[in-house]
């Protein structure tokens, strides 16, 4: 896994500007909905996807970067913020309820991005959703990242796809597929 520093210092610094409260309120309703009572972002940045859980979820980032965590745990100090990669993830098998994903997979190489997704399901206790740019091919963005095919990602582990949709503008201005898993 290729990590750059100072792309990720970058991103980090400029990650504030990029809250969406409607994602956020979006990812916290559907949570609660579904009776989870934890949940964890992989790639959580500053935890601007997670401010609007309430203490009564056990609520668990983890990211690369120490300077976004510094400012998530400055921003929530009720969650439990780590630093780690999606490879190895801190946490027992299934005992996480609602794992997912923001913007994250696209920036992940292949191998990465399945050895990730078998972590996800590890720790995955109900579900799973990925929020991630789509195009069927996975080619190519940029130089730093590329399109993800997250359905073909999951249909060799034991789950049922609950939901595999573009997500509306108005919730994730940059239209990116929504795909929610229940592990079975």
């Amino acid at each position: 896994m290729n990590y750059n520093k100072e792309f990720w210092d970058k991103y980090a610094d400029e990650n504030e500007a990029r809250y969406n409260e409607e994602f956020a309120k979006y990812t916290k309703d559907l949570a609660t909905s579904l009776h989870c009572t934890s949940v964890l972002e992989i790639g959580c940045g500053t935890g601007i996807d997670l401010r609007l859980f309430p203490d009564t979820f056990k609520i668990y980032g983890i990211d690369l970067n120490d300077n976004a965590l510094d400012i998530a745990k400055e921003k929530i100090p009720i969650a439990n913020f780590k630093k780690g990669t999606i490879t190895d993830l801190p946490f027992d098998d299934s005992s996480i309820d609602f794992v997912f994903t923001h913007q994250l997979l696209n920036y992940l190489d292949d191998d990465t991005l399945e050895k990730g997704v078998a972590e996800m399901y590890r720790v995955a206790g109900k579900y799973i959703m990925n929020c991630e740019k789509y195009e069927e091919t996975e080619k190519k963005i940029d130089e730093n990242h590329k399109f993800r095919n997250m359905y073909k990602r999951w249909i060799n582990y034991k789950v049922k796809i609950v939901s595999n949709v573009d997500m509306h503008e108005d919730i994730e201005p940059e239209k990116a597929r929504f795909i929610l898993l229940r592990k079975l």
